[in-house]
Parts: C-alpha cells; sequence; structure tokens
C-alpha cells in the first residue's frame, strides 16, 4: 500500500495532508525488516508491507492498525458522546487519529461499545469495526461485564434474591435479571450483566429498594481493567485481550 494511504487509512487526514507530512518529512518508517529502526521517507507513494509496520509521524509513534480496538479508562465527568450537553466527551481524551479514522459510515472515527453514564468510570471499548461493536453489545451473545457498585444503603440477602431472579424496569414488562451478584462490603456489591439497558444497573438497584452511589466497570468478559491503566488513559487492544474480551467472565 502506497504511504499516503496508509496514513490516511489510520487517521492522519485526507490523502493531501497525509502526502504533504510525508513531503515535509515528518513521517518515519519501521517495517518488519527493519527491526526497531525508523527512517524517514519523503515519497508519498513508496510502498510498505502492512504486517508489523509502524510510523512515527511528527514525532510520536503509531503502529498500523487494520481496524483499531481501544480500550479506554473512563473517568468520571464525562459523557460517551460526540456532541456532549454538559460534560466533556470520552473521544477529546483520544489522540487525533483515532477520531479522525475514515470508516464506511457517515461518523468518522472509532465508536464507543455501548454507553457509560457521565458518572459511571471504568471500562470502555471503542472501535471502528462495527461487527466487534455489535458482538460485544448484543444482549445475545452474552458478553458478561461486572460492575462495582457502591450502594447507599446496606445490601442485604433479599435484595441480592431479587437482583438473580429478576426485577421488573419501567419500560420493559419482561424481568431482567443479573448473571451474578456478590457482597463485597455491606455498602458495597459485584453485579454481573449480559446486557445493556439504559441506566440499568441505578435502576435494578432502585427497583429492590436501594441507590447507587457509585458506579465502576472492572471486567468485561474475561479482562479485567489493568491496573497500570489510569483514569483517562487508553491503550491498544492486543490479540490477548481480544480473545479475553469474549470468554466467559469466571
Amino acid at each position: 500500500m502506497q504511504l499516503q494511504d496508509i496514513l490516511y487509512s489510520q487517521g492522519f487526514g485526507t490523502r493531501r495532508v497525509c502526502a504533504g507530512l510525508i513531503q515535509q518529512g515528518w513521517v518515519s518508517v519501521c517495517d518488519s525488516s527493519l527491526a526497531s529502526e525508523y527512517r524517514v521517507s519523503i515519497d508519498a507513494t513508496a510502498r510498505f508491507e502492512l504486517d508489523g509496520l509502524h510510523l512515527r509521524v511528527q514525532g510520536v509513534d503509531w503502529p498500523y492498525q487494520e481496524k483499531a480496538y481501544v480500550l479506554l479508562h473512563k473517568p468520571a465527568g464525562t459523557e460517551c458522546s460526540q456532541k456532549p450537553s454538559t460534560y466533556p466527551s470520552i473521544y477529546t481524551l483520544l489522540p487525533g487519529p483515532l477520531r479522525q479514522r475514515p470508516t464506511k459510515s457517515a461518523v468518522q472515527g472509532v465508536q464507543a461499545v455501548g454507553r457509560l453514564d457521565q458518572d459511571t468510570t471504568g471500562m470502555l471499548l471503542l472501535s471502528d469495526d462495527g461487527q466487534f461493536i455489535h458482538r460485544m453489545s448484543s444482549p445475545k451473545k452474552h458478553v458478561a461485564k461486572v460492575y462495582q457498585v457502591t450502594t447507599k444503603h446496606p445490601v442485604d440477602g433479599a435484595q441480592v434474591e431479587k437482583l438473580l431472579s429478576g426485577v421488573v424496569l419501567d419500560d420493559d414488562p419482561k424481568p431482567v435479571c443479573a448473571a451474578a451478584c456478590e457482597v463485597v462490603e455491606s455498602h458495597r456489591l459485584d453485579l454481573t450483566l449480559t446486557e445493556g439497558k439504559y441506566h440499568q444497573v441505578k435502576r435494578m438497584l432502585a427497583a429492590v429498594g436501594n441507590r447507587v452511589e457509585g458506579l465502576h466497570r472492572s471486567r468485561i468478559g474475561g479482562m479485567d481493567l489493568p491496573g497500570d491503566l489510569g483514569p483517562g488513559e487508553w491503550k491498544w487492544l492486543s490479540a490477548v485481550d481480544l480473545q479475553l474480551l469474549t470468554t466467559v467472565s469466571s
């Protein structure tokens, strides 16, 4: 693939902008045959193999990714929207290329896999792969998501039993059940869900007579939020990570 097309596919701007970056000497390339050695390329039409390709654009290292799979540690006080109404958008926490990657849809860049409320923290997946987004968000796929819930009132056995057996939410006559519910402390529980309805955790706790005071998503599938990924930080998902995400949470 030509270098200008590679940069375009990664979200570094239009093909004309990408060609300009290359011609001005802002792009270095490290391919699989050169190990860790980068070399400047000023030929926008130069061709490179994509496997193992790494770019350095204006001093920033960027591994070539045919599709982007990203994990963000969502901080409190952010909205999962491109056009937030009150709080800053989570997309402002991502580098420009991830927000500008060309897609077949009308919306550019990676998209959040589901949404977390503005005050909810923890694991948020983003991708430009529509099939991946559907697989991870569809209730039919039963991908488990674990939430650490801090409650206003002590959690008792009756509440846990109701959460596991099913509670009725206002907009759905069919009971909604937690896949698992573990009391950690008097005001803390780990709640596992396999579907994502609007304000689901908060509404489920309200339905059993309690109230959510704090909410943090700590696990998706078989992958825990990395301890070294701080609020507002993101990372590329590896092949191992992607496999863990689709395994059954233990």
